[in-house]
């Protein structure tokens, strides 16, 4: 993963802090995977909400578990159906990578199994959503 720091404009007009009360940086830039993104300064006047999320696709329950794990650490917090909110507020969807298959590829029975069983969910877990797609009995745990 390449994640580059590409530019940091701090505030340099008296009295920026009264107006963005973080006080440290107007706008930050950077790149992650190719992709830019800029961050503004906006304190409590804007805060991050559900509209805007991260999507991270993972290959294996490894992977999940361990960014659920960094990313729900230091106050955040999980809230259901793969989506977690970091310490500063910010929302992620944690998604197996092959919900994608199992959602396009199954009827409309094994698609209400799936939903069913992610709604009950916060953390997904591939093994139980896989048992779900094929009408498969929970495993005990």
């Amino acid at each position: 993963m390449s994640n580059r720091h590409l530019r940091r404009r701090p505030h340099h007009q008296p009295g920026d802090h009264l107006r963005h009360p973080s006080g440290r940086v107007e706008v930050v830039s950077f790149e992650l995977l190719g992709q830019p993104f800029m961050a503004i300064s906006a304190g409590p006047l804007f805060r991050f909400n559900e509209a805007i999320s991260f999507m991270v696709k993972c290959d294996s329950q490894q992977e999940v578990d361990d960014y659920w794990q960094r990313l729900c650490a230091d106050g955040g917090q999980a809230v259901e159906c793969g989506w977690l909110k970091d310490r500063f507020g910010l929302s992620w969807q944690i998604v197996p990578a092959i919900m994608d298959e199992l959602l396009q590829n199954g009827s409309a029975e094994q698609v209400a199994r799936l939903t069913q069983a992610m709604l009950g969910m916060k953390k997904l877990d591939i093994a139980t959503l896989e048992r779900a797609w094929l009408g498969q009995e929970p495993a005990d745990g």
